[in-house]
């Protein structure tokens, strides 16, 4: 399932990408442009009342929470989603590239000293270069996503 989300919903599209979904984000995105995404076989998220009838409902949801963690769980709910463990940390939070693994000495002097010694595992965006790897952040998410599956 691929997902577009208005630029009221920032934090939501960061949140489906950490889960793996292919989410598009614009913060500068006419509406016009915005709804031409469901051209490309993408659900369309937004808060903005104005789309509402412009395009078949079963191609915009209208997110209604204002909160991020609420909007997540709302829309879990509503499509029945069921996040697979395997995708999750596999897109970039930032550009929804995919994320690819890279041995630790391709990431030399791409992050701090401390973080190359003391981690084996890194993942590279293959669209913006991004270098990510596991931190005590992503045991929280992890927990977080737990809570929010059990939830819904």
């Amino acid at each position: 399932m691929k997902f577009a989300a208005d630029r009221m919903l920032g934090k939501l599209a960061k949140q489906l990408r950490t889960l793996g979904y292919d989410t598009l984000y614009f913060s500068t995105l006419s509406n016009e442009r915005f709804l031409a995404l469901a051209d490309e076989d993408r659900i369309l998220l937004s808060r903005n009342t104005r789309l509402v009838g412009k395009i078949a409902p079963e191609k915009l949801i209208f997110v209604e929470a204002n909160d991020p963690k609420k909007q997540l769980h709302d829309l879990v709910r509503f499509l029945g989603l069921k996040p697979d463990p395997n995708k999750f940390f596999s897109r970039c939070t930032v550009c929804n590239g995919l994320l690819e693994p890279v041995k630790p000495q391709d990431v030399v002097g791409k992050v701090p000293d401390h973080i190359w010694t003391g981690v084996n595992r890194f993942s590279e965006c293959s669209g913006c270069g991004r270098i990510y790897w596991p931190g005590s952040h992503t045991v929280r998410i992890r927990e977080e996503i737990g809570e929010l599956l059990n939830k819904s």
